[in-house]
C-alpha cells in the first residue's frame, strides 16, 4: 500500500517511461495511500541506472503504481502482491488495459504468506506495507532469509518519518528522503565476504 498520500483514490498518473501520463484507476478504499508523484520521480531517478531488465517484487502493492512505473521504465517483470481483493482486481484491470499482462502478475494474498512460498530471487523489491500494521521488520526478515533477494538486490522502503525499523544488517542505506510525515529510502543488499 504505497505510502505518501498523493492524488486521492480515483485516478493516478504514471510519470515516466513508455507509459508516461497513462492513468491508473484506483478504487476508493480506506487506508489506500498512493505514493506521491514527486516521491516516485525521485525514486526512479535513483533507480535509472539499474531498472532496465530488473526482476521486481511489489509487496503490499496497493495501487501498483510503483511496480507499473518500474515496468514503464524498462523492468523485465513485476510480481505484485496485494491481499485486498478490490485493489488486486483493479491492479489486474490496469495491467490488462495497459498491455502489461505478460510482464506483470498479481497474487491476491497476504505478503507474509506469499513470502513463505518457494522463493524467486528479485533484483528490486518495493516494501511499502500499510503504516498501521507495522509489518516492515517481519517482511524484511522473510525477504532476506527466504531467498527472495538477488545477491546485490535493491530494496525500496517507505515508512513513517521518525519510525525505527529493524532491517537486516546486509541492507545498506544508499539514499533517503522525506515527504511530509513519510520517509522513503533505497537500500542495497551487500553480503559479507566469505
Amino acid at each position: 500500500m504505497s505510502g505518501v498520500r498523493g492524488k486521492p483514490p480515483g485516478r493516478i498518473r504514471i510519470i515516466g517511461g513508455s507509459l508516461r501520463n497513462s492513468r491508473l484507476d484506483v478504487p476508493e478504499l480506506a487506508g489506500l495511500r498512493p505514493t506521491a508523484e514527486r516521491v516516485r520521480e525521485t525514486l526512479f531517478n535513483w533507480l535509472a541506472p539499474v531498472i532496465d531488465g530488473a526482476r521486481c517484487l511489489d509487496l503490499c502493492a496497493g495501487t501498483g503504481a510503483l511496480g507499473i512505473e518500474a515496468l514503464s521504465r524498462g523492468a523485465a517483470s513485476v510480481q505484485f502482491v496485494e491481499r485486498e481483493p478490490r485493489s488486486a482486481q483493479a491492479l489486474r484491470d490496469n495491467l490488462a488495459r495497459l498491455g502489461l499482462g505478460a510482464t506483470g502478475r498479481v497474487a491476491a494474498v497476504d505478503a507474509a504468506a506469499f513470502l513463505a512460498a518457494a522463493p524467486q530471487p528479485q533484483d528490486l523489491v518495493f516494501l511499502d506495507p500499510p503504516f498501521t500494521l507495522g509489518l516492515w521488520s517481519g517482511l524484511a526478515r522473510q525477504l532476506e532469509q527466504g531467498g527472495w533477494l538477488a545477491a546485490r538486490a535493491w530494496i525500496y522502503v517507505e515508512s513513517p518519518r521518525g519510525g525505527v525499523l529493524e532491517l537486516p544488517p546486509t541492507w545498506q542505506l544508499h539514499r533517503e528522503g522525506h515527504a511530509g510525515e513519510v520517509r522513503f529510502a533505497l537500500y542495497r543488499r551487500a553480503l559479507p565476504l566469505s
